[in-house]
């Protein structure tokens, strides 16, 4: 059998570079390339040992703990434990997740089960398994494995965000109470400019009970105007009307655009263990679907959870 150590070193060298830099994603930092170079020198240098049988006392559990922790000090530094620590955790799930879907991919792809059974040998009355695994298969397996992992932790990370910005909100419109979760929005900056309110933003279909079939359908099919229009028909009286507002934007695209909004009595906003009430705010009309998953129903003005 030959063994051709320049791609054993480099294809050592490559894993465990990328398990190294996925490790600092995950962690929020972006180590320099030479120490992720030398630390995946290190562990390809230490893998390359099982060539050579003299040197397979180095292949002890507390010798392979030593040269990962090396390597992750050499990747990240030494700050406090709590941070070492961390690091070691993040590198061990990366590597575990990344060997388990490569692991999983290969006997996915076998065609048969005597593809399975070609692969077990039975020695001295224990049963042993071998892997064919080709460099390209590898590394494909490898890199499907951790883009699978990394989406997870992005989604994760995204979702974990978006719930600390979440909050319970409660509309008193003449009398009716309305609730929905909202995203307190720090970049939503969107004013009456004639009264100077703040506008929060909500999903009509939450107020579709108090409005009129023919106005909820004209804002849910996104026709503004012929909302708009359907406020003067004398057909259509309802009990907000005195209170819808127009308000005017600029959208993305830098055109003026009119938004109808109802002017509520009270809006309570529950965060965090604070509630904060707001009287002078606006409602403003969304037809669509504010969130995709559904997690909430409302964009919220930072203004009305600032205290101000």
């Amino acid at each position: 059998m030959k063994v051709y150590l320049d791609v054993l070193l480099l294809r050592e060298l490559l894993v465990d570079g990328v398990l190294l830099l996925t490790t600092g994603w995950i962690r929020g930092f972006k180590p320099k390339a030479w120490r992720v170079l030398l630390a995946g020198s290190v562990g390809a240098l230490y893998t390359m040992a099982m060539v050579f049988p003299s040197l397979s006392s180095l292949y002890h559990i507390s010798i392979k703990l030593f040269v990962s922790l090396l390597m992750i000090y050499i990747t990240f530094g030494y700050y406090s434990l709590q941070s070492f620590l961390r690091d070691i955790v993040s590198f061990y799930i990366v590597s575990f997740v990344a060997a388990g879907g490569m692991m999983a991919l290969y006997y996915l792809l076998m065609r048969s089960s005597q593809e399975v059974w070609a692969n077990v040998l039975f020695i001295g009355g224990t049963v042993t398994t071998k892997l064919h695994i080709g460099i390209f298969y590898l590394f494909a397996s490898f890199a499907i494995a951790l883009f699978l992992f990394s989406n997870f932790v992005r989604s994760k990370k995204k979702h974990q965000l978006m719930e600390t910005h979440l909050a319970d909100v409660e509309v008193d419109i003449d009398g009716q109470i309305f609730t929905c979760t909202g995203l307190i929005d720090t970049g939503n900056q969107l004013y009456d400019p004639l009264t100077k309110y703040p506008v929060m933003i909500i999903e009509v279909s939450r107020l579709q009970d108090a409005l009129p079939a023919k106005f909820l359908k004209a804002l849910q099919q996104g026709e503004t105007n012929d909302a708009l229009m359907l406020l003067s028909d004398e057909q259509l009286q309802f009990q907000w009307q005195d209170r819808i507002r127009i308000i005017p934007f600029r959208g993305v695209n830098k055109g003026s655009q009119f938004l109808l909004a109802v002017k509520p009595d009270c809006v309570k906003v529950n965060h965090e263990g604070k509630s904060f009430e707001s009287v002078k705010v606006l409602i403003g009309f969304d037809g669509g679907q504010l969130s995709g998953d559904g997690s909430y129903q409302a964009i919220i003005h930072p203004s009305m959870v600032s205290g101000l």
